[in-house]
């Protein structure tokens, strides 16, 4: 099994997306990339660790690629918002790719290398060497699955998805 480490925003909006997946055996909220060791969800919300809100996905990768990951993550989040993503605002929503290996930070390169040319402006996504992750308090894992009917309601308020009508 391996592990990716992707900062998309709100650890909430962007779990589903990865848990569903064929090869995706866990998804794990919690924080990475700062220097504060067991943050909690406050102190890394208030902008005080230098972390950011993160998932871990554990995968099979016999099963799905990183880059498959990868290219969902980038998918799911919009690279062009430097200053966090949808409602949620400051550098703990911020977008970052924690990588393992000289070639998964190759293959984050490349794939926002391809972003950039196709769009014609720069993503605004962190290419950070792993260095930790804490996972976040019971609470927040899964949290769609244990609080449905608040979940939609927070994609929607945050405007990741379009109210119904």
């Amino acid at each position: 099994m391996e592990k990716a480490y992707f900062a998309g925003g709100c650890f909430w909006c962007i779990t589903p997306t990865f848990r569903c997946m064929e090869g995706v055996l866990d998804v794990v909220s919690g924080y990475s990339g700062g220097d504060e060791v067991n943050p909690t969800y406050e102190d890394v919300k208030s902008q005080r660790t230098g972390h950011r809100e993160a998932i871990c996905v554990q995968y099979d990768p016999a099963l799905v690629s990183y880059e498959s990951l990868l290219q969902i993550y980038l998918d799911s989040v919009d690279p062009f918002d430097e200053g966090g993503q949808f409602i949620d605002r400051g550098f703990s929503y911020t977008l970052a790719v924690y990588y393992n290996t000289a070639e998964e930070k190759e293959t984050v390169l490349r794939l926002l290398g391809k972003l950039e040319a196709q769009a014609g402006k720069k993503p605004f996504v962190a290419v950070e060497a792993y260095k930790n992750f804490y996972t976040a308090e019971e609470y927040h894992q899964n949290y769609d699955l244990k609080n449905p009917e608040e979940f939609q309601r927070e994609l929607v308020q945050s405007g990741r998805v379009k109210e119904e009508e």
